[in-house]
């Protein structure tokens, strides 16, 4: 072969691989929406609260790993329903996603009559986000210093002991029922309209506990505000190390805790899933949103689908307990 065919064998040899990687990106590319069309993150809480803030986080590291633009949008009526019920409904092309949490997905199907979706039926899982401990905290006049001091509190006065929450079904609700059932007991839920005034209320004394959430309580205990009993996780909390869990002081069984999923509509593509999950993962693993998010007191979690279909099964089961012994219904 002479130097001039070599040269142009040389080039169309060029060519064609230059041409099977762009079609390759180009078919790599077809899974996700165009990056002309943004992604709608549909999150099932208010904006400003614990699981916004994460969503916000979680969207920008998968602009950046996904290469679209992730809109967020906060739809929280009924409890989330309303937020969970548009992406059920929307088209399974991975246009838009749903953010949410044990309470809408695990709880509310237990507490609603109707409901515009089904948690196992109307979504396609792509993974967990992370997981955020209740805590049982006490106004620092109560006299006890700890779970076993608070539990012979709670039976010596029963029916006088409140404990608030932010609403009825809501995690720092069922939190307290799921501690009543266990340790046999009688006390009063005083349910609050958002969870910033439940707390202002127990550190003013006008109740005298609350098994709020780890980063809505943590600087309060820090300050001294507020007493810490007991984190209802299996592991202490990395925002309050010197808080031992309910394990650690004997109630095992006392575990509650708020996780975040991200979800697409039933149907959509198997690659779309596959290449959102990892996208996720990737973000889990970027070490400043890693630090961010323990930083606020969540566990962050990740994982393959079946986890959050495993996750949610178990959820749906241990919480159709709690709300039935409690005999809530909202709807």
């Amino acid at each position: 072969m002479n130097q001039t065919m070599h040269r142009i064998c040389t080039r169309l040899a060029e060519t064609a691989v230059l041409t099977l990687t762009l079609t390759a990106a180009a078919l790599a590319h077809e899974a996700w929406p165009p990056h002309d069309h943004a992604v709608q993150l549909v999150v099932t809480a208010p904006a400003g609260s614990i699981d916004d803030t994460i969503a916000r986080l979680v969207a920008e590291q998968l602009n950046n790993q996904l290469h679209a633009k992730f809109v967020v949008a906060n739809q929280y009526g009924t409890n989330g329903n309303t937020g969970a019920g548009m992406v059920a409904g929307a088209p399974a092309d991975g246009s838009r996603l749903l953010l949410s949490s044990a309470g809408t997905l695990a709880v509310n199907p237990n507490v609603f009559r109707d409901l515009p979706f089904d948690p196992q039926k109307s979504f396609q899982a792509i993974g967990l986000i992370a997981d955020i401990p209740n805590i049982l905290v006490v106004n620092s006049d109560l006299p006890v210093r700890s779970l076993a001091q608070f539990n012979d509190y709670v039976k010596t006065h029963p029916g006088e002991v409140n404990f608030g929450s932010n609403g009825n079904g809501s995690s720092t609700h069922l939190a307290g029922q799921l501690y009543m059932n266990d340790i046999d007991a009688n006390m009063v839920h005083v349910p609050y309209s958002s969870p910033e005034l439940a707390t202002n209320n127990l550190i003013a004394g006008e109740i005298q506990s609350m098994f709020q959430l780890v980063p809505g309580i943590q600087s309060q205990i820090k300050a001294g505000k507020v007493r810490a009993l007991g984190i209802m996780a299996p592991s202490r909390s990395s925002a309050l190390p010197d808080v031992p869990t309910m394990a650690e002081q004997g109630h095992p069984r006392l575990l509650a805790t708020h996780w975040l999923a991200l979800l697409a509509p039933k149907g959509t593509p198997p690659d779309i899933i596959e290449q959102a999950n990892k996208a996720l993962n990737d973000a889990l693993n970027d070490p400043a949103l890693n630090q961010k998010l323990t930083g606020m007191g969540a566990i962050v979690l990740g994982g393959a689908p079946q986890d959050l279909d495993d996750t949610l099964a178990s959820s749906l089961k241990k919480w159709r307990n709690v709300v039935s012994s409690a005999d809530i219904r909202l709807q």
